[in-house]
């Protein structure tokens, strides 16, 4: 284990606890696809729940579309692609100044770009346009990667807590709003109960979970977090991604800053 996921496992032994437990079943039981451990894991049926959630009147009503740069997620970017939505999708980590990445279908077709080659983490990377947050326009779907998840809107990533700050700072710009869908894809396996996934008052609840088998409807919370809690980040996450403290300068929030 790296020394980022040892930083990440301390932040909640319970929810490390959980993950780990995710994590072996998936590969005990051949459900992943590759490699889970430490991961956002890929599974089989991932395009089958992509199917799922592509046949929400919310995904076709979406014209711009966020998404995770996790494997699981290949299927549902693919089929963004193909429908012709605009997709934003992080730099790993948002570990670079300028930490998205713009897919435009149009660009990407006059290009000679494959949907399949820009749908990967490789061809993004290679072929999307990066961009800074204010660069993005409002979002009409969100899809965020999981671990675990429940039927109550609960989630946990992998442990660094890039999922819950990105939208935190989309909220704080304005770029989503109260009843916009936040969505997962998972196995029908890496469900559990609630009190296992417990949300915190800066956590992003989902409102969309698809499975292999069904696409579970939760109602969004009557009062969303309204951005970034900074008090919250961690000070590793100041050190790590580079734009992040001027970020909260900018806004004028108040923070433990990089010094922390």
């Amino acid at each position: 284990m790296s020394s980022s996921a040892e930083t990440w496992a301390k932040r909640s032994p319970d929810k490390q606890k959980l993950r780990e437990e995710i994590w072996s079943m998936l590969e005990e039981t051949e459900l992943a696809i590759g490699p889970a451990k430490g991961r956002i894991p890929n599974f089989a049926g991932a395009d089958t729940a992509a199917f799922h959630l592509s046949r929400t009147p919310e995904w076709l009503a979406a014209t711009t579309v966020k998404c995770n740069p996790d494997p699981p997620q290949i299927p549902i970017r693919l089929r963004a692609l193909y429908a012709g939505k605009v997709l934003y999708v992080p730099v790993p980590a948002l570990e670079q100044d300028l930490p998205y990445l713009k897919l435009d279908p149009a660009r990407l077709a006059e290009a000679g770009v494959s949907f399949e080659l820009a749908a990967t983490s490789e061809g993004y990377m290679r072929h999307g346009e990066p961009l800074d947050f204010d660069a993005i326009p409002p979002l009409d779907f969100c899809i965020v990667g999981s671990v675990a998840v429940s039927r109550a809107g609960g989630r946990t990533g992998k442990g660094a807590g890039f999922a819950d700050l990105e939208t935190g700072i989309f909220r704080e710009l304005n770029l989503v709003r109260p009843d916009t869908p936040m969505a997962t894809l998972v196995h029908s396996s890496q469900l559990v109960a609630a009190e296992r996934v417990p949300m915190m008052s800066h956590d992003s609840p989902l409102t969309m979970v698809a499975t292999e088998r069904e696409v579970i409807r939760i109602a969004p919370p009557d009062r969303p977090p309204p951005g970034v809690d900074w008090d919250k980040v961690a000070p590793d996450q100041f050190r790590d991604i580079p734009f992040l403290a001027a970020l909260r300068d900018k806004l004028g929030a108040s923070g433990p800053g990089e010094g922390a």
